[in-house]
């Protein structure tokens, strides 16, 4: 047993000492209940505040890439709630078919040369065509594993680079992770991927995790904020959650998994700006269709009904403003505003 572990710690420090010595501090983990519920919660994590709000977008939208003249275009099948960073792209989000789509960072992503062959589509539009489109995880990989379209990464706005991988998992439990790395899009599908954080690249992560399987958690845990670490934490509170079919102790038991591995408020790394604390949590339940949003500067949750929300085609964007301080206490489906729709951080196609 004792030289098993010792062999996947070898295996675990090459891993580590390859990978990327910045990591944006973002974690996503899926609960599945006993009952068929399906909890996906994440962390999202940056150095600075990224003025989100929630917006409502109906069905029967016509989008485009954002990415030059040969931009990728499409009409939203379905609505959605989406949480914005700069109010430039949809980076967490349910549809109206309980498919939740998160895009965390991941400074290994290389999307290859945007070379004319495909139509192009601006990251900042990734989550939000997968929302827009795709009722169920399995409709979703068959789509992408075509690959229609080259994903081009602009700058954001505080001049990090857009660098992304996304994941998403529908009422079912089923669950993708999408990565590029060299300009080759890389799926693991299945219920067998509960978690997802970033650097390294998925794949690594999957392997350092195999080297604190065989220790066990119950023995030792790392407890860094790094996401490896996170990574490893998650994997194990996830797996280690008994069944609950009570839906508010299985809300509350996600909640404290999601807090658990999160970066506490002020935690900063000189030299490593990708290390960043925790500015908000988010759970969706994909089988009630009911997003839950916390705040890491609120003492309160809210929540917001997709069942309650208009998404007819034809009606009208509607957002719940979050970022000039104002907060919610429980349900606050029916607080969304009439409002100009955001626009998307457009991509420049050399």
């Amino acid at each position: 047993m004792m030289k098993a572990i010792f062999r996947s710690l070898a295996v675990a420090v090459v891993i580590l000492g390859s990978a990327s010595d910045v990591a944006l501090a973002c974690t996503r983990c899926v609960y599945l209940g006993p009952d068929h519920g399906v909890l996906v919660a994440r962390s999202f994590d940056w150095m600075e505040d990224t003025r989100t709000n929630l917006y409502a977008l109906p069905r029967g939208v016509k989008r485009d890439g954002a990415a030059g003249s040969n931009s990728f275009s499409w009409t939203s099948k379905y609505g959605s709630v989406v949480a914005t960073m700069y109010e430039i792209a949809s980076v967490d989000g349910m549809n109206e078919k309980g498919l939740v789509a998160n895009i965390l960072y991941l400074a290994e992503s290389d999307y290859g040369k945007a070379d004319g062959s495909k139509p192009t589509l601006s990251i900042s539009l990734w989550t939000q065509y997968v929302l827009d489109q795709f009722g169920t995880v399995a409709e979703a990989v068959e789509a992408l594993r075509k690959e229609p379209f080259r994903v081009v990464a602009p700058i954001l706005p505080n001049g990090s680079p857009a660098t992304g991988h996304l994941a998403i998992t529908d009422p079912t439990g089923d669950t993708a992770v999408f990565e590029y790395i060299g300009g080759v899009l890389k799926i693991h599908h299945g219920r067998e991927y509960p978690v997802m954080t970033n650097s390294p690249t998925f794949d690594r992560q999957l392997a350092i995790n195999g080297y604190w399987d065989a220790i066990g958690g119950d023995v030792m845990l790392p407890g860094g904020i790094r996401a490896a670490d996170r990574f490893v934490r998650a994997s194990y509170f996830i797996k280690t959650i008994p069944p609950i079919s009570d839906e508010s102790r299985a809300l509350a038991t996600i909640f404290s998994v999601i807090r658990s591995v999160s970066v506490p408020l002020g935690i900063t790394t000189p030299g490593e700006p990708n290390i960043a604390s925790t500015v908000w949590r988010t759970v969706h339940d994909a089988k009630d269709r009911t997003l839950y949003f916390d705040s890491a500067t609120s003492p309160t949750v809210f929540w917001v009904k997709l069942s309650e929300i208009d998404f007819a085609e034809g009606s009208p964007v509607k957002k719940l403003t979050l970022s000039d301080g104002t907060t919610y206490n429980g349900d606050a489906s029916t607080s969304f505003r009439r409002s100009e729709p955001f626009t998307f951080l457009p991509a420049k196609v050399d």
